[in-house]
């Protein structure tokens, strides 16, 4: 048995980790099953990103009639759409390759490992020991018990990068940030695109406001059926049948479709590492048990990324990365810190939030809420960004930042702000003492400072105030 002073389960974010322990000269151990660089590499955030990317021109220009201009999209390729982004995702991977090969002091198991003792693993028939180890091992789609669907083909987010030829028809069963990127994805190639979603809205971690309008947006390119349960799914000849009933009336709805999307959520993959073996516990949703220094219930073993599930984005992992190494192999101990951690959703119009939403801000503190329209600054005017808006939150007594959320062009970028004033220090000060460009977009987030009043028991978007 081979042992290590680091054990690294793999090579997303803890691809960070293994640099970090190299530069140390310690021994270290790379443990993957593939693909290489993880899911935001190979399944997620990149390729999604590559195949949105031409799906927000496409877009774009099917609405700049609003600005006067009479365009049109004559063709979309999307088999060369598809084969950019993998080729994309096979240059990385043998980048990646190369750095691993040429790496000293570092032996790299390909496969699906998992405990067999105290700090002790199985890859491959072979065992290794490690003094400290960090598990990164990512997540996959989650597949709900839907009556049939196991005796049909249905794509997932993972599988959905494969295809090589436009589906005429799709239904989308789920309303997260998955479900809706795709069907935007989808719609724009020129797909007709449903989303069946369980809950009574789409992507439930936003504002009430913004995932009404996100479905608002959303239905004038697709059908959106929120409020409604999948209950069974069946082959029809080269159809996908979806059988579905309505939550509030309990009507029954068939939808019929060449392919259909699963896209209900993901799961973290912790639990195939038999995590147990050694120690370490698993909450009620089978992802690892971490305290605020990201170390398990097992000393000397840490978990970041996916696989802890605490929030479940790859900027959020690399910096749990950078803190658990900091943890494992520095002198002073750094808690992870999640009051700043940004998202967003590349849907159309897209989505950015920071914090905390109105209702749990509500819980615990005495708040003060903004709305800014895009209307409302002259960016936004010449933009006619007719609906989309931001929305903050902060607390009434210290005016600390706690939570901002937008929905609109650019909003991932405009949220920057916001996110650097909330780190440094968290006040609204950080932002108002800043100059703006005028005219900018970025006006609107001082603007919607301004609007700042008590909450309303129903806040949404027309509550602005010039």
């Amino acid at each position: 048995m081979k042992s290590y002073d680091v054990i690294v389960i793999g090579s997303g974010c803890g691809m960070s980790i293994v640099e970090e322990a190299l530069d140390r000269h310690l021994k270290v151990a790379l443990v993957d099953k593939g693909p290489y660089g993880g899911t935001c590499l190979n399944l997620g955030c990149i390729p999604s990103k590559m195949l949105i990317s031409p799906a927000d021109r496409v877009t774009e220009i099917q609405e700049s009639w609003k600005l006067g201009i009479d365009a049109e999209v004559r063709e979309i390729n999307f088999q060369a759409i598809m084969e950019r982004m993998r080729k994309s995702i096979s240059d990385a991977q043998k980048e990646m390759k190369q750095g691993l090969s040429e790496a000293n002091e570092l032996d790299f198991y390909e496969g699906e490992g998992h405990f067999i003792a105290d700090y002790t693993l199985e890859v491959g028939g072979e065992q290794i020991k490690g003094k400290q180890i960090f598990i990164a091992t990512g997540s996959r789609p989650l597949i709900p018990p839907i009556k049939g669907l196991d005796e049909i083909e249905y794509l997932t987010n993972e599988t959905v990068l494969q295809l090589n030829e436009r589906p005429e028809s799709l239904v989308i069963i789920g309303g997260g940030y998955i479900a809706v990127e795709f069907g935007h994805f989808f719609a724009a190639m020129g797909t007709r695109v449903t989303i069946v979603e369980m809950a009574d809205r789409l992507v439930l971690s936003e504002e009430p406001e913004i995932a009404a309008l996100l479905k608002t947006e959303l239905s004038k390119r697709m059908e959106v059926r929120t409020g409604t349960t999948v209950e069974e799914v069946r082959a029809n000849g080269n159809q996908i049948v979806v059988l579905a009933k309505e939550n509030s009336s309990g009507k029954e709805r068939r939808l019929s479709a060449e392919k259909t999307l699963i896209a209900v959520g993901r799961k973290s993959n912790a639990d195939l590492l038999k995590p147990e073996k050694t120690g370490v516990e698993l909450d009620g949703k089978e992802y690892i048990k971490v305290d605020e220094y990201l170390q398990t219930t097992k000393k000397n073993i840490f978990a970041i990324g996916d696989a802890n599930g605490q929030q479940m984005f790859t900027h959020v992992a690399n910096r749990e990365a950078e803190i658990a190494a900091q943890n494992a192999f520095g002198e002073e101990k750094q808690k992870m810190d999640y009051r700043a951690a940004p998202h967003a959703v590349y849907s159309y119009p897209k989505i950015a939030s920071v914090g905390l939403t109105q209702a749990q801000a509500g819980k615990d503190h005495q708040i003060l809420v903004g709305m800014g329209e895009y209307m409302g600054v002259a960016q936004g005017e010449a933009m006619m960004e007719k609906d989309s808006f931001a929305k903050i939150i902060i607390d009434k007594e210290n005016l600390e930042l706690l939570g901002f959320h937008i929905i609109g062009s650019n909003a991932p970028i405009l949220i920057q702000e916001v996110i650097n004033a909330m780190t440094s220090g968290g006040h609204i000060h950080e932002i108002i003492e800043g100059l703006h460009i005028h005219p900018a977009l970025t006006e609107l987030i001082p603007s919607t400072i301004r609007n700042l009043e008590e909450p309303t028991d129903h806040q949404d978007s027309s509550h602005v105030h010039s």
